[in-house]
């Protein structure tokens, strides 16, 4: 490959205890955390929404946070933003826990559906009045390393090329994009093809009409329809790694052409496409390989190092637990990830990626990187037990009661993946 060197000196605009890369629902909890731990912290986002794939890849669905039976598993901050993303819009809610936890064993699941625009303004204003500063319209394209230390971040946006300085660097860009900058290993992913948008028919505006429930509006239409398990996947095609320009831009074509030739031959007067995926809907594109490689099977182990429990947003009553090494690697001091980026291999991965666990862990990294900094430790040697405390005292369940346990269940986990 033909390359080409310059050098450049960048401005220095700004200087941060904790920069937090990508403004999914796992940077503004990291964020929000570490302001509230009472650090200077800045948000960088490539776009100019918040929420990332609960928002602009449209899916605004808050999975499974109970175990299936009526008991609530994952709480913390998770709890605050599902509260949060239904505070101002429509909310789906099951009938049982309308009014909180529910009187009697229940086989409905705490879950709801959220308006995204609403839920993307609501964020932003939780990031004002937290005091957590944001760049929208912003990409880090260059984490500055000394050794396994990060300096800084080198940012493009509309100022042009800068630097930001930081004591920690908290990578929720769903990718690993800076942990893979960084030289931090990192585990490569597969996709399959999908590509949902969302519409509306005569047939959803009379149902809004008729039951008078906005929540009723919109309805799915794809330009590829595989499954988290691969069904409906074309025979043959190629996955998808999502960390490749080439490789997004290929997806975005094909997708958008099925898309279109899906809807060809419709009534142009009776439905309407309103909003299209503004990124790649792809779940397992790049995380860390962290000092901890989650799996599905820790179903029922209990970590040392957990910064909380989870449960499995497909199966009831399976449980887990987070180790804090799925989030940090040794070697690099002041680097900690969350969300869809922390170390997870199979459908250990999408327990992790999806909203709530998200929001959990990008909890637990902006409390471990303000710790860090206060006790000059190095993030995978800050105290767990402090940590864990901290996440105990903001309502984060660190280990799952036993008592929940399935007895034999746990030989019957069986889910496939690529």
């Amino acid at each position: 490959m033909e390359t080409y060197k310059f050098t450049e000196e960048v401005a220095v605009a700004g200087s941060y205890d904790v920069i937090v890369a990508g403004g999914g629902v796992a940077g503004v909890a990291a964020a929000v955390s570490a302001s509230r731990m009472g650090k200077k912290a800045l948000l960088i986002e490539k776009t100019i929404t918040l929420g990332g794939l609960a928002t602009i890849g449209l899916i605004n669905f808050f999975v499974p946070m109970c175990n299936g039976r009526g008991t609530k598993i994952i709480k913390g901050m998770a709890q605050e933003f599902f509260d949060l993303s239904i505070k101002y819009g429509f909310d789906t809610v099951p009938s049982d826990w309308k009014d909180g936890n529910p009187p009697a064993d229940t086989k409905q699941r705490y879950v709801t559906k959220f308006s995204i625009p609403i839920f993307i303004v609501a964020l932003t204003e939780l990031l004002k009045n937290e005091g957590v500063d944001i760049l929208f319209d912003t990409v880090v394209s260059k984490p500055v390393m000394e050794g396994g230390v990060c300096r800084g971040v080198i940012v493009e946006n509309k100022t042009g090329r800068e630097m930001y300085l930081c004591k920690m660097i908290v990578d929720t860009t769903g990718d690993a994009d800076v942990l893979y900058r960084a030289g931090v290993p990192t585990i490569q992913g597969t996709n399959f093809q999908t590509f949902l948008a969302k519409g509306v028919t005569l047939e959803t505006c009379e149902e809004v009409v008729k039951t008078g429930d906005i929540a009723k509006l919109t309805c799915g239409y794809d330009g590829g329809f595989a499954n988290l398990y691969g069904k409906n996947h074309p025979e043959g095609h190629r996955f998808w790694k999502g960390t490749d320009a080439h490789d997004v831009t290929d997806y975005v074509v094909e997708s958008h052409i099925n898309l279109l030739n899906n809807i060809r031959n419709d009534d142009r007067k009776t439905r309407d496409i309103i909003q299209l995926p503004t990124m790649p809907q792809f779940r397992t594109t790049r995380c860390i390989e962290g000092d901890y490689v989650f799996t599905q099977e820790d179903v029922y182990k209990h970590f040392d190092d957990s910064v909380g429990a989870i449960c499995d947003f497909e199966r009831k009553n399976y449980l887990y637990e987070v180790p804090f090494g799925t989030l940090v690697r040794k070697g690099f001091p002041n680097i900690i990830t969350a969300g869809r980026c922390a170390s997870g291999k199979g459908y250990g991965w999408d327990l992790l990626r999806v909203i709530p666990p998200a929001i959990i862990t990008g909890q637990a990294a902006g409390i471990a990187a303000s710790m860090a900094i206060d006790s000059g430790k190095a993030i995978y040697d800050i105290d767990i037990k402090s940590l864990q405390k901290t996440l105990e005292e903001q309502d984060v369940i660190i280990h799952f009661d036993d008592s929940l346990v399935i007895p034999g269940e746990a030989e019957k986990v069986d889910v496939g993946h690529i």
